[in-house]
């Protein structure tokens, strides 16, 4: 029994040792900043949705580090100088990532060495374009077009596009305080498209609010989204 409890303490003093040493390691101090871009034009997303991870060379089979774009389709990491590759998962994102031979998601190379700035161009399936969001009295209208990227195989059908408001900053299907919709088979011409929704009273009053467009893409989670309006009424 002695021996025993001799060995359990030894493993414990080594584990304590092990996690103050793990403890007196300097934080990540390089910082990878960028953006999803088609063409130079950035991708918006719905806020926390569409995740990425990062994986770092040379240490095995470690867990990624799994973080979201920000809804203007923005990536911020803090990170150890050091060499990584960046993937967007399958499944993830209105826009097509590329792939291996095998399917799996390829993959971007990543050198750290200080703060770096990794802009990343992508594919969507569509754009939202020449967005204008307004207001007469309590009734907010946007007027855009729809621009169809990918036509290909891979091309999708618009399931609907809609129109969201919120008096947050955060506009999208899961926040919102007001909302109005179209399906993808009614829009009758895609280069001009109108939807308006009336802005409901506001606790504590407030004299604007936020809004922005919002397309649904048939078969995929992941809306893309117009810029982010502030609307004054």
């Amino acid at each position: 029994m002695k021996t025993i409890s001799y060995f359990s303490l030894i493993v414990l003093l080594v584990a304590a040792n092990a996690c103050n040493e793990k403890d007196n390691f300097s934080p990540p101090q390089s910082q990878l900043t960028g953006a999803l871009l088609y063409n130079g034009d950035s991708i918006y997303l719905e806020h926390n949705r569409v995740s990425y991870q990062i994986y770092q060379y040379g240490f095995g089979k470690l867990c990624p580090i799994e973080q979201t774009f920000t809804q203007s389709g923005v990536l911020n990491s803090l990170l150890f100088d050091g060499d990584y590759k960046l993937i967007v998962p399958n499944g993830q994102g209105p826009f097509l990532w590329p792939k291996t031979s095998g399917g799996a998601p390829d993959s971007l190379t990543i050198n750290m060495s200080g703060n770096q700035n990794l802009d990343i161009d992508v594919t969507p399936y569509y754009m939202i374009r020449n967005t204008n969001i307004s207001a007469s009295g309590s009734t907010a209208t946007a007027t855009f077009k729809v621009e169809k990227i990918v036509t290909d195989a891979n091309a999708k059908d618009i399931e609907s596009v809609t129109l969201y408001i919120n008096k947050s900053q955060f506009v999208a299907n899961s926040s919102n305080m007001a909302q109005t919709s179209v399906a993808g088979g009614d829009i009758t011409d895609p280069n001009n498209i109108n939807l308006s929704v009336d802005i409901p009273s506001i606790t504590p009053a407030q004299s604007y609010v936020f809004a922005r467009v919002g397309l649904k893409i048939a078969g995929i989670e992941d809306m893309i989204f117009s810029p982010l309006f502030q609307v004054s009424f």
